[in-house]
């Protein structure tokens, strides 16, 4: 999942080599930290948050075959 992460967003960037995805495992749940260069930002969360909602429902819909909850924070 963290890989799928990673691709989606060096695609959308700028700057692929400061993209980091950090995962915190808490039980039930698992939660994606992203972060991007401060000049990306803006292409990775997209007018109105359109880009960062895609990006959860694709990896929301990867993680649906486990029985985790998967949230992906963008920082």
């Amino acid at each position: 999942m963290k890989e799928l992460i990673e691709v989606m967003a060096k695609a959308l960037v700028d700057k692929p080599t400061e993209v980091r995805v950090k995962e915190i495992d808490s039980g039930k749940s698992v939660i994606y930290e992203l972060t991007v260069a401060p000049e990306d930002m803006g292409k990775v969360i997209g007018r109105q948050g359109r880009i960062a909602r895609a990006l959860r429902t694709v990896v929301k819909s990867a993680a649906a075959k486990t029985d985790k909850k998967v949230i992906m924070e963008i920082l």
